[in-house]
C-alpha cells in the first residue's frame, strides 16, 4: 500500500509570512512532522510515500536528505500551490489512477500512530477518520452519520444527519475510487475551479455513491491536532505531544 500526501501549501495563516518553513516541516519536541510522518508509514508497513509539495520544496528535500528518507519519498510538484489543494490532488492524478488501495492524508497533522493502524487494519474499502469531540463552527470538515452511514462531508453541512464528527484528515481509498478521484480533481481544473479544497471532490464522490460505499472509523479520544494557527503549535507542544508520548511509551516502550 501507499501514501499520498499533500504538502504544497504555505500555511498563511500561521502568520510568519514568507520566513515560515513548509508546514510538514515545523518541529514538534525537536522532531519534524514529516518525520514523523516517515517513522509512523514505516512502522505501519507502508511501503511508499508519494508527496505533493510546492511552497519551499527545495527545504523538503534538503530534510529527506538529512533523514536518509529520499528513496522512500516520490516528490510531485506543485508550481500552483497557492490555489486551492484540488490543484495539489489532481498533481495525484497518475498516482492515484494506478489501481491499488492507498492512504490520503494533509500533511500538517501532529497525531497518534493508532489512527494509522485504524486506517490499514479497517475493514472498509473506502474509509474516514472521525472525532466526535470537537468544537462546531465554521472549521472544522464534518463527517455526518444517519443511520449508520456517511451522509455529509463538508465545512458547511448541507443534509440531515444523527451525529457528527470532525474528518481528521487521513483516508484510505480503494484503486477503483481512486481513479473516479483523479477524474474528478482534473474536471475541477478543466472548469476553471483551481481554488476549491480538495474534500470537494472527495464530497461529489461520495454524495455520488450508493449508501455503504463508504465507511468510517471512530477515533474519539485519541489524541491529534492539525496545525494551521499559531495557537494550534502551543497545543502541540503542550498537550497534544505529551498525550501522544505517554501513550507510546505505555504501548510501544518508548
Amino acid at each position: 500500500m501507499k501514501a499520498l500526501m499533500l504538502a504544497a501549501g504555505k500555511g498563511r495563516r500561521l502568520g510568519a509570512g514568507d520566513d515560515a518553513p513548509p508546514k510538514v516541516l515545523l518541529r514538534i519536541a525537536g522532531q519534524t512532522l514529516l518525520a514523523r510522518h516517515l517513522s509512523i508509514l514505516a512502522a505501519a508497513g507502508i511501503e511508499r510515500l508519494v508527496m505533493v509539495v510546492g511552497y519551499r520544496h527545495r527545504d523538503i528535500e534538503a530534510e529527506l536528505d538529512r533523514l536518509g528518507a529520499r528513496a522512500r519519498v516520490e516528490l510531485i510538484h506543485n508550481p500552483d500551490y497557492e490555489k486551492g489543494s484540488v490543484v495539489s490532488l489532481a498533481c495525484l492524478a497518475d498516482r492515484l489512477r494506478e489501481g491499488r488501495d492507498f492512504l490520503l492524508m494533509d500533511g500538517d497533522v501532529l497525531y497518534d500512530r493508532r489512527l494509522i493502524d485504524r486506517l490499514t487494519r479497517t475493514r472498509h474499502a473506502n474509509c474516514f477518520l472521525m472525532d466526535r469531540d470537537f468544537e462546531p463552527g465554521a472549521e472544522p470538515v464534518k463527517l455526518c452519520i444517519q443511520d449508520g452511514h456517511i451522509v455529509d462531508f463538508h465545512k458547511r453541512v448541507r443534509n440531515a444527519y444523527d451525529f457528527a464528527g470532525e474528518s481528521v484528515g487521513f483516508f484510505r481509498f480503494s484503486g477503483e475510487f481512486g481513479r473516479r478521484l483523479a477524474a474528478r480533481a482534473e474536471a475541477y481544473l478543466a472548469t476553471g475551479r483551481r481554488e476549491e479544497w480538495y474534500e470537494e471532490a472527495i464530497r461529489d464522490l461520495l454524495m455520488d455513491s450508493p449508501a455503504g460505499t463508504f465507511g468510517y472509523e471512530d477515533v474519539t479520544g485519541y489524541p491529534w491536532l492539525e496545525i494551521d494557527f499559531p495557537e494550534d503549535l502551543v497545543r502541540a507542544e503542550r498537550e497534544v505531544m505529551p498525550a501522544i508520548r505517554a501513550i507510546e511509551e505505555a504501548d510501544y516502550g518508548h
